[in-house]
Order: structure tokens, then C-alpha cells, then sequence
């Protein structure tokens, strides 16, 4: 089997493909304008609590996932990595870059309105394009982290935090339906596994082989 497609690159790609399903499935439905009864519910619930105290700290969250907000982590991010990983921090632009290109197909394919009226409302363009970014600092912070159990789950938690809370927002502040963050979500982390798996791949190849011991090797002496 190849090295690609062995362990924990496997791994990755199967759950990538269960991500693009699970988006795929809910993209089809959001072609036909279809909103789920979870949508309605949940937008349901989420209705009384706007207007008072939530309202502020919840724009304020959704600023990560807009251009003045998003921008500037990839760029601090970005000149933060260049010490440490020179590849990584060239590689995080351009992934942020693929999100964009992401966002435009789905929001086009679809088509559907947001839970407000407004155009292009699935996939939630914030969530996939946080998901893909801290989805990349946990990975950075998790590999960095080898053998501290502790610095690895906070990585992962805070991102995930993170990540989430600007989902809550997005529903919260009435422009997304539930499942439009959960496709962003789940398009996003599918496409952040498939770089991991991709640079990967490509950092295994590149890899120095042994070279074999060619050296002359010296015949014992008879009667020595």
C-alpha cells in the first residue's frame, strides 16, 4: 500500500470524505430552499434573547470571520510561523485563499436565502474559513507539542472554542440557519484534512532515504 494511504493518512481521508458527504447532503437540500425543522426551531429559541445583552459580544465574535477581522490573524499568523516553519507560514495564505474560492462556489451552487432574506446564505462563509484557520493553528500547536498531553487538548480546545462561538453568533445574530454553519463547518474541516493529508504526503517524499552501506567489506584472513 502506498505511504499516502497508510495510518493516519488514511485516516484523514476517510474523515475527510465523511465531512463531504455529510456536506453534500445538506447542500442538496439547501438547492431546493429547504430549511430544516431543527432551522426553524432553533431559530425559534434563539429569537427572544435578541435585542438585550448578547447583542454587542456577539457582533463582536462575528468580526473574526469578516475580511477586517480574518485579514489581520492570517498575516500575524502567518509572520509568526515564518521562524519556525517557513513552509507553513507561505502555505496559510493560500489555504485562506482556497476558502474564499470555497465560499463563492457553495454560496453560488445553493443558492439559499439566509434565515434574514439576505442572498447566499449556505455554507456559512465565517465558520468554514475559521474552521480552516484554527483548524491549522491546532495542528501547528498539536505537532509542536509532542508528548505534553495537557498543551495539546487546550490547542484543540481553544480553537475549537473559538470556532464555535463565532458559529453561535452567526445563528444568534440571525444570518445563518443552523445547518448553513454546520455545512461551513463541515466543508471547511473536510478541506483543512485534505491539505494536512497533502503536505503530509508530499513532506514523506521528499524525505532522505538511507543510503545503503556500499562500503568494501573486508574477507576474514584464513587461520587469523
Amino acid at each position: 500500500m502506498r505511504r499516502g494511504l497508510t495510518g493516519p493518512m488514511a485516516i484523514l481521508l476517510t474523515v475527510s470524505g465523511l465531512l463531504l458527504v455529510t456536506y453534500a447532503s445538506l447542500a442538496v437540500g439547501a438547492a431546493h430552499h429547504h430549511v430544516l425543522p431543527l432551522d426553524e426551531r432553533v431559530r425559534d429559541w434563539v429569537q427572544p434573547m435578541r435585542g438585550g445583552l448578547f447583542d454587542r459580544p456577539m457582533a463582536m465574535v462575528s468580526l473574526l470571520g469578516e475580511p477586517a477581522g480574518l485579514v489581520p490573524l492570517i498575516l500575524l499568523a502567518s509572520a509568526l510561523l515564518w521562524r519556525a516553519t517557513r513552509r507553513w507560514a507561505l502555505l496559510l495564505p493560500a489555504l485562506m485563499a482556497g476558502t474564499g474560492a470555497l465560499q463563492l462556489i457553495g454560496k453560488w451552487a445553493a443558492d439559499r436565502p439566509r434565515p434574514n432574506a439576505a442572498p447566499w446564505g449556505f455554507p456559512s462563509g465565517h465558520v468554514l474559513s475559521l474552521a480552516v484557520f484554527f483548524g491549522v493553528l491546532a495542528f501547528l500547536l498539536v505537532t509542536a507539542a509532542q508528548g505534553r498531553r495537557r498543551w495539546r487538548g487546550l490547542a484543540c480546545a481553544g480553537c475549537g472554542a473559538v470556532v464555535g462561538l463565532v458559529a453561535v453568533s452567526r445563528v444568534y445574530l440571525d444570518m445563518h440557519w443552523l445547518s448553513d454553519v454546520v455545512g461551513g463547518f463541515t466543508l471547511g474541516t473536510a478541506y483543512l484534512l485534505l491539505a494536512i493529508w497533502a503536505t503530509q504526503v508530499v513532506s514523506v517524499g521528499r524525505a532522505p532515504r538511507p543510503v545503503p552501506d556500499e562500503s568494501p567489506q573486508l574477507e576474514p584472513i584464513p587461520g587469523a
